[in-house]
């Protein structure tokens, strides 16, 4: 119970509701070294009951909605993208110049998914598009100078560091000293008056039924939260750059739920503040700074919408010399000494999904539903601020095995594949298998109202 406990803890959550919560527990689900399926469990066990807890309150109910989390289902989303499948295609997860590469002196991570950081790092290294002229330049290089040469060009690289690394670096000591979930209030806002939703005493949903949520998201942990908040209920428009396309696959993994438009934020200043006009929550996955250009820092955003939830993702954290940088799961991995922990023969390895996006992701849909919960009572503009090096401190160092379940009515069975938490339907991409949502609460959605449909192909306007 200890590891779902810690969480609600860190979202403010009142201790005593915890014991809602029941596990059916598998073993061999995310197996791993590191407590990955304890993890992902307590992650989405936070949210669901946030989501109980706010459903609750708008119902009126005496009582929160029981939650069950089922490490099944937890395993299956949290590789959601290895499981789908359009028209029976299997998903493109990784490019070819995303991988490990051994160096002069050790290791180091590139990630060149999109086509122009598959350019920066070319730039940087001055060498064409070839796996085996990359490999010749880097194992001629330190993993330090690879690091810096391709993030000065833009490009997006990481040295393997040991946990020991990391935690004696000025990044890994900035991290260290985040809360888990940084929370705040921005004003002194009235309290939220919700919509009017249609509920019965049996059924106290949608917690996030009448609710908008502008999402400034992008890849995985940020478009996890925001389609879990879609599938609560909410009215969930994405909105991004005209000219910086997501990758096919991943807009169907994470569009389920949602609508998805493209909106120029210099060009279209008025339809985007229209959109934050009538916005209740606004989520973004930039790193820090990155949107206070266009007046998109909490406290700008709050001051145009006041009562407005701002809900921060980043990979680095807000803190230290690596706040302005961009950053992935596999990166962070292997920056902090995951890879190392998890590595076999002298190899670097991995998390058997990508735990600290998912995990992040569900965190950080929790946030959102606590702070319209705390807003129910106390009013406020509030933020929700995360990082995925954050949640990779959790991970190494604030977790242990077994530890992250509540009462577990089922008791342990092994883990025999995802099949019982996929599903297929049509939808305007194809027909698709996916994965379930793992958010599981008496009276809950079992499902995404809507399939998601192409990139982009929505009208920048609320319904």
């Amino acid at each position: 119970m200890e590891g779902i406990e810690d969480v609600w803890s860190a979202l403010g959550g009142d201790p005593s509701l915890v014991f809602r919560v029941s596990v059916v527990s598998r073993s061999g689900a995310l197996d791993a070294r590191l407590p990955v399926r304890e993890s992902a469990r307590a992650c989405v066990a936070a949210c669901a009951l946030a989501a109980a807890e706010l459903g609750a309150r708008r119902a009126g109910l005496a009582e929160v909605p029981g939650v069950r989390v089922d490490d099944g289902a937890v395993a299956a989303a949290f590789t959601s993208e290895r499981h789908l499948r359009v028209d029976g295609r299997e998903p493109v997860s990784f490019a070819p110049l995303s991988r490990l590469w051994r160096t002069a002196d050790g290791w180091v991570r590139t990630h060149a998914n999109y086509p122009h950081h598959r350019e920066q790092l070319l730039g940087a290294l001055k060498v064409p598009q070839d796996v085996a002229a990359v490999e010749s330049v880097l194992a001629e290089r330190s993993a330090p100078e690879v690091e810096e040469t391709v993030y000065a060009a833009g490009g997006l690289a990481v040295a393997l560091r040991t946990p020991e690394q990391w935690a004696a670096s000025a990044q890994g000591g900035a991290v260290a000293r985040l809360p888990l979930v940084e929370r705040g209030r921005l004003d002194a806002s009235p309290a939220r008056v919700f919509p009017s939703v249609s509920s019965s005493s049996a059924s106290p949903l949608p917690p996030m039924g009448g609710v908008r949520v502008l999402d400034l998201t992008r890849v995985i942990a940020g478009p996890v939260a925001t389609r879990t908040l879609a599938l609560l209920g909410a009215d969930v428009l994405r909105v991004d750059p005209p000219g910086l396309p997501e990758l096919a696959d991943q807009q169907a993994d994470t569009g389920f739920g949602k609508r998805s438009a493209t909106l120029d934020l210099t060009a279209d200043r008025e339809t985007f503040e229209a959109l934050l006009g009538a916005a209740d929550v606004v989520v973004t996955g930039y790193r820090p700074g990155a949107l206070d250009r266009f007046g998109l820092s909490p406290e700008a955003l709050a001051g145009r919408r006041p009562g407005l939830v701002v809900a921060q993702l980043s990979a680095w954290g807000a803190q230290g010399p690596w706040a302005g940088r961009r950053g992935f799961d596999s990166l962070v991995q292997v920056a902090t000494g995951i890879a190392v922990l998890e590595g076999t023969a002298g190899r670097p390895g991995a998390l058997p999904a990508q735990a600290l996006d998912h995990g992040t992701g569900y965190l950080l849909a929790a946030g959102v539903l606590r702070a319209l919960t705390e807003q129910s009572y106390e009013g406020g503009s509030r933020y929700v601020r995360l990082a995925l090096a954050r949640t990779a401190a959790w991970l190494t160092t604030g977790l242990r095995p077994d530890e992250a379940g509540a009462a577990d009515d089922a008791g342990d069975t092994a883990y025999a594949g995802p099949e019982p938490w996929l599903a297929e339907r049509d939808s305007r991409l194809g027909r698709l298998r996916y994965a379930l949502p793992p958010v599981s609460f008496t009276g809950g959605p079992a499902d995404w109202v809507r399939p998601p449909g192409p990139w982009g192909a929505d009208a920048a306007r609320w319904t």
